[in-house]
């Protein structure tokens, strides 16, 4: 058991410092802009889509993808696989650097831990980490569905993006509520929602006063991020 929650820890710092790849970040810079002066000044792909078009928009969301995909993939088919792990410690181990690759994302250190919201990388980390369930792709296609119909309807990808982000601890209890590891693995899932709901405070405060922005919306005004 010791030596599970060292590996635990040890991924948990090992996806931090892929999350702190901050992909927006360095495709501004190489367009000689800092997206963080652009639009809402998040780093994330839908600032980047919004402040630097499609092709920048699609590389930022391709970036953040990979730099989940990666680590949570090698840990998953790679290590767990040698180690023997079973289904439930397999998805624990998962989402533990699946978990750090968003901490990174959302407070990149040399950003003064200013990074974007974590849901293209929480989109990754729950491709790469819930396909093992016997209903992980039927969630997968839900969740998805739910979200394009949400945004579709009232085009706030906000929206769309905190009510999706419920998947996980969804996904947990209906997979695993049966193994020992499930406490831990309720609590990890809390965590991506929360982290989720941390970074969009202002999208929620607006939301609420209907000052929000939809998407494909022109920018009339400074947005309160």
């Amino acid at each position: 058991m010791m030596s599970e929650i060292l590996f635990a820890v040890s991924f948990l710092a090992i996806g931090y410092c892929f999350g702190c790849f901050s992909t927006g970040y360095f495709v501004g810079k190489m367009n000689g802009t800092d997206i963080r002066s652009q639009g809402s000044g998040n780093i994330g792909t839908t600032n980047a889509l919004r402040t630097m078009g499609a092709k920048g928009g699609i590389i930022t969301f391709a970036g953040d993808l990979l730099k989940a995909f990666i680590p949570t993939l090698a840990v998953r088919f790679l290590f767990c696989t040698y180690m023997g792990y079973e289904e439930a410690l397999t998805y624990l181990m998962t989402l533990v650097i699946g978990l750090g690759v968003v901490i990174g994302h959302n407070f990149p250190f040399y950003l003064k831990f200013k990074g974007g919201k974590g849901i293209a990388v929480s989109a990754a980390v729950i491709v790469a980490s819930s396909t093992s369930g016997k209903i992980g792709w039927i969630m997968i296609g839900i969740g998805l569905l739910v979200f394009i119909l949400i945004v579709a309807a009232t085009r706030y990808v906000s929206l769309g993006s905190l009510i999706v982000v419920w998947y996980f601890p969804v996904f947990t209890f209906l997979q695993y509520k049966e193994s020992r590891y499930f406490p831990v693995l309720i609590i990890i899932s809390l965590l991506f929602t929360a982290l989720a709901y941390i970074k969009h405070a202002g999208n929620i405060r607006r939301l609420l006063n209907g000052t929000e922005r939809k998407f494909g919306e022109k920018k009339e005004k400074k947005e309160n991020e």
